[in-house]
């Protein structure tokens, strides 16, 4: 019996979401284990990987678990309580046995977070700080990524993908008082893709983000902070 996880957590608490052989507290890592206790042990598959610091409000799980736990609901109280405060569970829904969280997901939406103002403890975790930003910049080369690109110069290197192509459907900013918004929208993303995208929409001009992105150039480029990146939406 396949079941969806709807999950939510605070990156800043995890080492990345997917489970490491030297490192347990990961997002998979801390699910698994309470899923043991359970007597759930099959493995958790995830729709896609987050780095160490990078925050989700829906990332999608899927798991095979055996018929006692029928009960979604009942299943889904038991794990809130057990997990810990910085991952929780807000929705399991009863899923076709062919479900695949990774391969099954249709399009992927990612927001990056940045706030205009100085820094201070209560947010530091959740967004990324810049006093200095020129948002009518931004809000124009954001464009520049919509459409079908090869991203081999926006992914860390030590990626082992066959493709480097992605469609990103939208790409878009906006302001609400002194936070600005990013939001991505693909097929997919290459690690650290976003980072290394919002980290030349920062840094980089409008022609040196197309030669980048035309894999005529390649420009030194610093990726954004994990803090600032959210994983927001999958769709099937």
């Amino acid at each position: 019996m396949r079941i969806a996880l709807h999950l939510a957590y605070n990156g800043t608490h995890f080492f990345g979401s997917q489970r490491q052989k030297e490192q347990s507290k990961t997002v998979l890592g801390e699910l698994e284990n309470v899923l043991e206790k359970l007597g759930i042990t099959q493995k958790v598959v995830a729709s896609g990987r987050t780095d160490r610091g990078v925050h989700a409000t829906m990332q999608v799980c899927h798991i095979d678990i055996p018929p006692y736990w029928k009960d979604t609901k009942k299943l889904q109280k038991a794990l809130n309580k057990m997990l810990c405060n910085a991952l929780h569970i807000k929705r399991i829904v009863h899923v076709k046995d062919d479900f695949h969280a990774r391969y099954s997901a249709k399009k992927r939406v990612y927001r990056y977070i940045i706030k205009t103002t100085q820094k201070n403890p209560f947010e530091s975790d959740f967004v990324t700080f810049l006093e200095d930003v020129n948002f009518k910049k931004i809000e124009k080369n954001i464009k520049l990524f919509i459409g079908e690109h090869d991203f081999k110069q926006f992914m860390k290197t030590g990626s082992d993908v066959k493709s480097t192509t992605r469609i990103i459907y939208k790409a878009f900013a906006y302001q609400h008082k002194s936070y600005i918004i990013l939001n991505f929208q693909a097929n997919g993303f290459l690690r650290s893709q976003i980072r290394l995208m919002v980290g030349a929409l920062l840094t980089l001009d409008t022609e040196a983000i197309q030669k980048q992105l035309n894999c005529t150039q390649k420009y030194k480029i610093k990726p954004a902070p994990p803090n600032g990146l959210y994983l927001a939406k999958i769709t099937y």
